[in-house]
């Protein structure tokens, strides 16, 4: 009797104890179905951002983008490789970073917020720069929304009133908090 067919025979009976590979594959199907749950809860509050973010900021016009967390970006939502998983393969059980462009003058001047979200139990914790970090009870409620809005807001105009404010007082060398700025071709 060959190996193929003696292994073919071993694979037929049904073991009354599972094997250690398929103790190990339910451990890996349980592990893919919480990343796959953890990623689809962080896109949805990333695309429910990026759309009540837009609204707050001008009702009339697009004006904030989903995009990749580093690397190069454009004015277009980025579908899933907005996300900081996007091309890991086997998708990883871990906090999940976007970016979203915001549109920060009339004539296409973009810049680069980076967020990061970790869902603990029924609530996502959403980071946004250093040290600020606001927190959404899931299903997410309006308004908490309506505050991580407000403060990502302030982040953002806290970035440019420092920077005069550092200028206007003679020391703006050291004011850098990690924002992209771009201009995207008109």
């Amino acid at each position: 009797m060959t190996k193929k067919t003696a292994h073919s025979k071993e694979a037929a009976k049904a073991p009354a104890n599972p094997s250690r590979l398929e103790k190990l594959a339910e451990a890996a199907q349980t592990y893919g179905n919480r990343s796959f749950h953890n990623y689809s809860q962080i896109r949805n509050v990333a695309e429910t951002l990026r759309d009540e973010f837009c609204l707050f900021l001008d009702e009339d016009r697009i004006c904030v983008f989903l995009v990749p967390p580093t690397g190069p970006f454009a004015a277009v939502n980025a579908g899933s490789a907005a996300f900081s998983v996007s091309g890991k393969g086997f998708l990883p059980l871990e906090p999940i970073s976007f970016g979203l462009a915001v549109a920060i003058t009339k004539f296409g001047d973009y810049m680069r917020l980076i967020i990061t979200c970790r869902k603990e139990g029924g609530k996502m914790f959403i980071s946004a720069g250093k040290g600020r970090e606001h927190t959404l009870n899931l299903p997410i409620i309006d308004i908490e929304m309506g505050a991580l809005i407000e403060g990502l807001y302030e982040h953002l105009m806290d970035y440019f009133q420092d920077g005069v404010d550092s200028y206007d007082n003679g020391d703006y060398g050291n004011t850098d908090i990690g924002f992209d700025i771009l201009r995207m071709g008109a």
